[in-house]
């Protein structure tokens, strides 16, 4: 039994969502996804719910099932609201500029790294080390704000680097003075 597979989800007010075989269709405020539905899962539309539910008892359908909700459940959130990550750039001389629809980091190395704009992505920049990633679609926002953080990961001794806003980076201690008995 599936516990998430088995709860609605609930459709909010202002977002249309069409199903059309294998493929479920959200457009909202703000914009539109797709996604399509494994074969051994089936999604129905009940007024301003959605229920789905697996067309087989196989080990296999259940693991896709609450799967699907839960990507079901992104796609709705994505048009309806939106996802957004934020990372910090932590480090002296670390900093971030916004050029066009891309960004410019700083982050050490000798020359400057440069981070294209994705379609359906945007960046925001507050003060120099902070980056916001925005996006409907979830899974592409969590991956753009991986590549960015992989740039330059946080480090365990003095803690620089890129790092999510809500990210603990566990610290340990340097090198020890060995102590001389006389």
């Amino acid at each position: 039994m599936s516990r998430i597979g088995n709860k609605p989800i609930i459709i909010p007010a202002g977002v249309s969502v069409n199903i059309a075989g294998q493929n479920l269709a959200a457009e909202g405020p703000k914009g539109k996804l797709e996604m399509a539905v494994h074969p051994l899962v089936s999604i129905t539309k009940q007024g301003d719910q959605l229920a789905v539910k697996r067309i087989e008892e196989t080990k296999l359908a259940k693991s896709v099932h609450g799967m699907t909700r839960s990507i079901a459940q992104a796609v709705i959130d994505g048009v309806d609201k939106g996802f957004s990550k934020k990372l910090e750039l932590v480090g002296t001389g670390y900093r971030v500029v916004k050029q066009g629809q891309g960004l410019t980091l700083s982050l050490g190395f000798s020359h400057p790294v440069t981070v294209a704009a994705v379609e359906g992505i945007t960046f925001e920049v507050e003060g120099n080390t902070v980056i916001i990633v925005r996006g409907i679609d979830k899974q592409l926002v969590g991956q753009v704000a991986a590549n960015i953080r992989r740039l330059r990961p946080p480090e365990p001794y003095k803690g620089k680097g890129i790092k999510y806003s809500d990210e603990v980076v566990r610290r340990k201690p340097g090198k020890q003075a060995k102590t001389v008995a006389a």
